[in-house]
């Protein structure tokens, strides 16, 4: 599945899996070191590296901790305010706004990060970035799948989009945001597209149907235009 899902869309960047553990997984290493933001791990299992995060693993990022649940010692609870603070001063977000950021429900303990193609377990979220007609492909195809996004288009933080498909066992798709962008090096062409794992047999499956016709509607839109 993962195969021709990559194939389909011509993706450049390997799709990912993550997948939460409540103890250590077994016959996975643990991260070699803590990265600046949880979404450079994203960026690392594109890469094709496999290995699990420990909640302190994610202590240098505050906005990603908030997202996923991970509870702060007080030094970074302390930056995660700051950032916030300044967030606020500068007119990026408003601080009425940070309750109604999706949240993992659970506290963190493990995740597992993944190339899709290198996953046995179902993952909870799979995370895809490309380009606008890639993720208009994907976006068409979860809605034929009956998993479509329930929430739009979601801009900041990036990672919020993980609990959110979570949470609404729906496809989401995001925009990403300038520190998911500095960090894992994303394109400015690109966004992302995330769905639970559970679900890429049936995805994949309207995929193929959704590629072959959007090719002949291609063809129709073009003859049309050339005859009018």
């Amino acid at each position: 599945m993962t195969e021709q899902l990559q194939e389909l869309l011509d993706l450049e960047t390997a799709p990912i899996a993550v997948t939460f553990h409540d103890a250590q997984p077994d016959g996975v290493s643990r991260v070699e070191k803590a990265e600046a933001s949880g979404c450079t791990y994203w960026k690392r299992a594109s890469e094709g590296k496999t290995f699990y995060t420990e909640a302190s693993d994610h202590y240098n990022c505050p906005i990603g901790c908030y997202t996923h649940n991970v509870e702060l010692p007080d030094a970074q609870m302390e930056e995660l305010e700051n950032t916030l603070g300044l967030m606020g001063e500068l007119g990026y977000i408003s601080m009425d706004e940070v309750p109604g950021i999706p949240r993992r429900e659970d506290a963190f303990k493990n995740a597992v990060y993944a190339p899709l193609a290198d996953t046995t377990d179902i993952p909870d979220v799979v995370l895809i970035s490309g380009t606008p007609k890639q993720m208009m492909l994907l976006v068409e195809a979860a809605t034929a799948a009956g998993i479509g996004t329930e929430n739009g288009v979601m801009g900041r933080p990036t990672c919020a989009v993980i609990p959110a498909v979570m949470q609404s066992d729906k496809g989401a798709s995001s925009l990403g945001c300038i520190g998911n962008r500095v960090y894992t090096a994303l394109s400015d062409d690109d966004f992302y597209f995330a769905f639970p794992g559970k679900h890429i047999d049936a995805l994949v499956k309207k995929l193929e149907t959704i590629v072959n016709a959007n090719r002949a509607l291609e063809e129709y839109h073009q003859q049309r235009q050339a005859e009018i």
